[in-house]
């Protein structure tokens, strides 16, 4: 942990944690440490800059002196605010992509993504009826599930989705993984309701690059918050903090 934190008196801690902000202190730092020798080409720097400006709606020389008035930012710590996506993004790209497919590997399942028919009752007498209703061809998945559905699916006519796998009750989840799409389930129980089911599509996740970069992403940002944690358990455990 660098001096900046360390020599801030103790009151000055204990107001920052008091309002939930010493942790935030504490990751920047982390974060600016870690980024601040990364270098940017002219071009990288001018692209970030013009992003920046988009973004926030201050296309003019007026309007970010009033951006930089209205935050309290310096012509230093604006140009800092300005290239930090740019320096991450080179970070992370060096540091983490190599180990973005194995993360990517662990995290499959969390990531696959599903869109299914849904219907809930809770008495299986109806469950049977609208099921056969349905396998019949007597009325449309959506429309029973607008009329008879009781959860929250109702609103959206029975369909959930995309959405990722393991979103869904883990017995369900397990139904969509083994079914095929279009296949109609017969109603069965899962706690207190009975539920039909149908599969509209498996989207599975791909490791293309826009995945590796989510990927790596994620490991870096996992990083950061480990390295913040172990700093702040540092930081409270050297300096008390006065009861307030």
């Amino acid at each position: 942990m660098s001096d900046r934190i360390l020599t801030l008196p103790p009151d000055t801690l204990a107001f920052l944690q008091r309002h939930n902000l010493l942790r935030k202190l504490v990751r920047c730092e982390v974060v600016e440490e870690t980024i601040g020798t990364v270098q940017l080409e002219d071009g990288e720097l001018e692209q970030s800059r013009q992003r920046f400006k988009q973004r926030h709606g201050i296309g003019n020389p007026d309007l970010e002196q009033a951006f930089q008035r209205q935050n309290g930012l310096s012509d230093e710590a604006l140009a800092w605010q300005m290239t930090l996506p740019p320096r991450i993004s080179h970070y992370v790209r060096e540091h983490f992509l190599p180990k973005a497919e194995s993360h990517f590997l662990e995290r499959k399942n969390q990531l696959d993504q599903v869109v299914y028919s849904l219907i809930r009752v809770g008495d299986p007498y109806l469950a049977r009826e609208l099921y056969l209703r349905i396998a019949d061809e007597e009325a449309s998945f959506a429309d029973l599930a607008a009329s008879h559905s009781e959860g929250p699916e109702k609103a959206a006519r029975g369909l959930v989705g995309p959405v990722p796998l393991t979103q869904a009750h883990p017995a369900l989840a397990e139904r969509l993984r083994t079914t095929s799409k279009g296949i109609l389930h017969e109603p069965f129980r899962l706690e207190k309701w009975w539920l039909i089911l149908r599969l509209e599509s498996y989207r599975p996740a791909r490791f293309d690059d826009a995945m590796a970069d989510r990927m790596a992403r994620e490991l870096f940002e996992q990083w950061v918050d480990s390295e913040t944690n172990l700093r702040l358990t540092n930081l409270t455990a050297a300096y008390p903090f006065p009861t307030v």
